[in-house]
């Protein structure tokens, strides 16, 4: 495995080794030992799968202590933009965002640790989307930031129609006076 580091601390784009023949592939998505001692402590507590259609977003949504989650995200089939942004108060880059793009044929993953809003816009025809997570979801402790924060200025490459759910169309914007660390 190859692991590239952000210029987001902490953030970590993971590319697994690929092993292609005529059969096909085969790939390890994760491995607990390799994770533990050069990634994160992190230990995953759940596992989630969705799938969405083209121009779905999602996001960006975060939990409030003491549920808010460490993530390991991959998509299985079809290709998003990711986005991950930095609540974490005090860190250099606090209010800042990283995007990349992940996809079954890439094959990338990513570690969002722990004080990130999150959410991903499906760029192909659809996507499933599989995200290992260290803390149980608590419908009492989530929220997120309106993914049309002119504030954030991310550029989701959005082609076409774009589907939101009415609760992400509501979220609040980001305000670099909230303490996203505490409910």
């Amino acid at each position: 495995m190859k692991i590239s580091k952000t210029y987001i601390d902490d953030l970590i784009i993971i590319e697994p080794s690929v092993y292609k023949d005529s059969r096909g592939f085969f790939y390890e998505s994760f491995k607990e030992s390799f994770f533990l001692s050069n990634i994160s402590k992190v230990k995953f507590t759940q596992e989630n799968i969705s799938k969405s259609k083209k121009g779905v977003l999602r996001g960006l949504h975060f939990q409030y202590p003491p549920f808010e989650q460490s993530k390991l995200i991959n998509v299985i089939k079809g290709e998003v933009l990711d986005v991950a942004v930095d609540l974490r108060k005090g860190s250099k880059t606090f209010g800042n965002f990283y995007s990349i793009t992940l996809s079954e044929l890439n094959k990338k993953q990513l570690f969002i640790p722990k004080g990130f809003a999150h959410g991903f816009y499906v760029k192909s025809k659809y996507a499933i989307f599989s995200y290992k997570v260290d803390n149980e979801y608590n419908p009492k402790y989530e929220s997120g930031i309106n993914f049309m924060c002119n504030q954030l200025s991310i550029n989701w490459e959005i082609d076409g129609d774009i589907i939101v759910s009415q609760k992400d169309k509501n979220l609040p914007f980001f305000d670099k006076s909230t303490n996203y660390g505490k409910k």
